[in-house]
């Protein structure tokens, strides 16, 4: 064997072999998966016959029962018409629509769905927690997941923050399994889960590279750059027969939904104080009124945005805190959506002890989160510790958001060891993800959730095992 080819073969062990690091305890995973599922069987038993679906929820199960009927992602207008549409992203209903086609289109099917892929988030964060943490800390990341109040309360809710989140820890634990020893293999898995979560929330495309990275670790650069190209690729590849799809019925090419120029303007106006506000009360743009195709009308929408933005850049700018702090800085999704839902049965007492509980939930993982990269191995470890610090106070202020971003410039201060330490990559490129796209659009606190089940694997990891090495 060649001097080369040594190398070619101790990089191939590199890529293929998970001795370099802790391994997840198969019976700790189950118990976190079984201790999550029972939570949230619970909830599903008392929450299908009293909660129906609203806002978005509402249209997601009529599209899902219309899928289940095999009438695909259509819309029935009250005229009779019937059209294709996607405005809203396609993965969710899809999810929905087939397993009420096997047990029927009731929402108790819709929220026992929710309460399994909620439910493989809890072992997710176990076997991501444990690529740094030692074995009591991976079972605490899993069983943060199982118990978060947010994420258990939100079980209900037709909704795909919680879901998105789910299926995005998933498929950064398939890019890690121990048990698949190939790097190409856990790779391409794990882009077939990252295209199935592009589906339900199309802006978490920009994690796929990430997701490559955490793959593929400590391995030659050369190689490093392939896992991220095959994480990439193939989860655009899943989404990529929607796309043509939407090219061909909805009259304009749309990657996943055709709804970003929508938010956008609505995310341009002040009057929604950083927050969702109708269109009946910013008013639709004059150019817009006769645009009828749903490819069309978003197209519309989406310029009169980046006109308006044009116009006053600062003033849209000026928004951004607004709008962070609608997404981080109040724990009341779920607290929303069940009173919403049934205003008899969550009156505004119970939304209140429902929202303390969520808002608890989420300080604690911010926390727990903070302190973990303050006390990681790596460089810069005094600057960790004080900015941690000061994040941690700040997330008991008015502007709970910039605990955080703290949370983002802490993981950054790891320089390249963050991508060995695979925890802090996930959590922080979420965080950062979620915060840059609601920056831009809207806020609300429903979409930090998607950054939970992340968060509960870097929490894990401030118990953290000596002799790790490498991701």
């Amino acid at each position: 064997m060649t001097l080369r080819e040594r190398f070619a073969w101790l990089e191939d062990r590199l890529a293929s072999s998970p001795e370099a690091t802790p391994l997840p305890r198969p019976k700790d995973a189950l118990l976190c998966f079984c201790a999550a599922l029972l939570v949230r069987a619970a909830v599903v038993a008392v929450a299908a016959s009293h909660f129906p679906p609203v806002d978005d929820g509402s249209f997601y199960h009529v599209v899902a029962k219309r899928i289940a009927q095999g009438l695909g992602y259509t819309w029935l207008w009250p005229d009779g018409a019937v059209t294709h549409a996607a405005h809203y992203p396609v993965g969710y209903p899809a999810l929905i629509g087939l397993f009420y086609a096997l047990f029927g289109p009731h929402v108790g099917v819709a929220m026992a769905v929710n309460a399994l892929l909620g439910a493989l988030a809890a072992p997710a964060a176990h076997v991501v927690a444990a690529r740094v943490a030692s074995r009591g800390g991976a079972l605490i990341a899993g069983l943060l997941v199982a118990f978060e109040p947010a994420l258990v309360a939100y079980t209900p809710a037709l909704m795909t923050e919680g879901v998105a989140g789910a299926l995005l820890l998933s498929a950064a634990a398939v890019a890690v399994l121990p048990a698949v020893r190939s790097l190409w293999v856990r790779a391409g898995l794990a882009g077939l889960v990252m295209g199935v979560t592009v589906l339900v929330r199309p802006q978490l495309v920009v994690l796929g590279p990430v997701l490559g990275l955490f793959a593929a670790g400590a391995v030659a650069p050369r190689r490093r750059l392939a896992a991220v190209a095959l994480v990439t690729l193939t989860s655009l590849a899943v989404c990529l027969p929607w796309t043509l799809r939407n090219c061909e019925k909805i009259e304009r090419c749309a990657f996943v939904s055709a709804n970003g120029g929508w938010n956008l303007f609505i995310g341009s106006s002040p009057l929604g104080r950083g927050g969702f506000t109708p269109l009946e009360r910013i008013g639709v743009p004059e150019e817009c009124r006769t645009v009828f195709g749903e490819g069309e009308k978003d197209r519309c929408f989406g310029n009169a945005a980046l006109r308006t933005i044009a116009r006053a850049p600062g003033a849209w700018l000026a928004l951004a805190p607004k709008k962070l702090g609608m997404t981080f800085d109040y724990g009341t999704a779920a607290a929303y959506y069940l009173g919403a839902s049934n205003g008899d049965l969550i009156g505004e007492g119970e939304k209140r002890m429902i929202g303390a509980a969520e808002l608890v939930g989420q300080r604690v993982l911010v926390l727990l989160g903070l302190f973990a990269l303050a006390r990681a191995p790596g460089p810069r470890r005094r600057a960790r510790l004080i900015l941690a610090a000061i994040s941690a106070l700040l997330l008991f202020q008015p502007a709970a958001f910039l605990a955080f971003v703290g949370l983002v410039a802490t993981a950054l201060l790891l320089g390249g060891d963050l991508f060995r330490h695979g925890p802090a990559l996930i959590a922080a490129s979420v965080v950062l993800a979620t915060a840059l796209t609601h920056a831009a659009f809207f806020g609300a606190s429903r979409y930090a959730l998607v950054c939970l089940p992340a968060l509960a694997a870097l929490s894990g990891s401030a118990w953290f095992a000596r002799k790790a090495s490498g991701d």
